[in-house]
């Protein structure tokens, strides 16, 4: 059952992508990361003094590349959901699990097998079939974007488990994240224009920030108590969700080459989970 708090942190992850488009007629990407980010520390840091979790820890050197990776995530995810369509963003941010198996078999030196070979392979056809239609649009940039996004948010994501293992408290780890996303975004902000917050603009913060947040707080229990491979293949249920919003608020139309690379990169994830080497530090 901890895996299905996947499912919640889906269906909120693309939520806060909603509001991510909605703001972009009225702030910054930079802005709307800072505001996304200060909002989610006060709210979790209240959850925190409820729940008597204290903020000091030993392991801060993992909370720190779980901020900074995740940060530079962010900021490129939330760039490219101000200029592509929703579902594109989102399935090239949810690239991560496929880099994720490629840094892991790096990292410990495994030999990579007939199977796994394939299913890279298919997910990176994927992302062509997926990035193909926007060539004409001058858009490829913005695709690349997304995809250092999913390279990053691959490499938070294993240092969310890791914490997990060292039993490390959601909230705590949610709020170092907060922290530091809030704190380098915030002084990016200053060095930018800083748009005025109005009665038309002002909803889309705390939309942001609480389907962030609890995105956050579901995502992190979901991999401390869930099984890896499962919470995996369940975080693909945002690209779902965030097509159908995409559909339903924007009228957005991807041709069919981009629903097949979404498959791909879905199918990609998922296999290249369950077929990738088991170490301690990424079970």
């Amino acid at each position: 059952m901890g895996s299905l708090w996947m499912l919640v942190a889906g269906f909120m992850f693309a939520c806060m992508g909603v509001f991510v488009k909605l703001g972009a007629a009225y702030f910054s990407h930079i802005e709307l990361s800072f505001y996304r980010s200060f909002i989610g520390l006060l709210l979790v840091f209240l959850m925190m003094r409820s729940q008597h979790v204290s903020t000091v820890t030993i392991h801060w050197r993992r909370h720190l590349w779980r901020g900074l990776s995740g940060t530079a995530a962010m900021l490129l995810f939330f760039y490219c959901l101000t200029v592509l369509p929703l579902a594109t963003a989102v399935t090239l941010n949810y690239t991560a699990p496929m880099f994720l198996t490629l840094l892991t078999m790096l990292v410990f030196k495994d030999r990579f097998h007939l199977p796994l070979t394939i299913a890279i392979t298919l997910g990176f056809c994927g992302v062509v079939l997926l990035l193909h239609p926007t060539l004409q649009h001058d858009q490829l940039p913005s695709g690349l974007l997304g995809l250092i996004s999913g390279l990053l948010a691959g490499i938070a994501y294993l240092n969310v488990k890791q914490l997990g293992t060292l039993g490390e408290p959601d909230t705590r780890t949610v709020f170092y994240f907060s922290l530091i996303a809030s704190s380098i975004s915030g002084v990016w902000m200053l060095f930018n224009t800083v748009h005025a917050i109005t009665m038309h603009s002002f909803y889309i913060l705390p939309g942001l920030a609480i389907t962030a947040t609890l995105a956050q707080l579901a995502m992190t229990r979901a991999y401390r108590v869930g099984r890896t491979l499962v919470v995996g293949s369940l975080a693909y249920s945002t690209i779902v969700f965030a097509s159908l919003f995409g559909i339903l608020l924007w009228n957005e139309v991807l041709p069919l080459s981009s629903w097949f690379g979404m498959a791909f990169i879905i199918a990609s994830g998922v296999i290249s989970l369950s077929l990738s080497p088991k170490h301690p530090s990424s079970k």
